[in-house]
């Protein structure tokens, strides 16, 4: 079950979209792992699959430089906060929150108008 829950996430980490997305959950749901713990198996698993995806990214073009350094900037400084509240929350509080990010992620999804233009 793991090798597939592994393949699978990086396969949608891959594609950009978060491997976390499914990674986690699945971690909850299929091993006796915490949300913290779950989460911090996601950051580690993310830097081999985000690797190889930013170098197939950037070989076909598809990385602006120009918006990405402030944003990694950015996201770093949000990174600290984010750790600090991930391992200082009760882990039934941070699953709640982690619930409602992926429902609003997913409605988001459902409705938005693909405004890009395609190749």
């Amino acid at each position: 079950m793991l090798i597939f829950i592994g393949f699978l996430s990086g396969i949608v980490g891959g594609m950009g979209v978060g491997g976390g997305t499914i990674l986690i959950p699945a971690l909850i749901l299929f091993t006796s792992l915490t949300q913290q713990q779950a989460q911090g198996i996601n950051l580690l698993s993310f830097i081999p699959v985000a690797s190889i995806a930013l170098i197939t990214h950037i070989k076909n073009k598809n990385v602006e430089t120009s918006i990405s350094f402030p944003l990694i900037l950015l996201g770093a400084l949000g990174s600290i906060l984010g750790s600090f509240l991930a391992v200082n929350l009760p882990a039934n509080l941070l699953r709640k929150f982690f619930g409602v990010f992926l429902l609003f992620m997913g409605v988001y999804e459902f409705f938005y108008k693909n405004k890009s233009h395609t190749k």
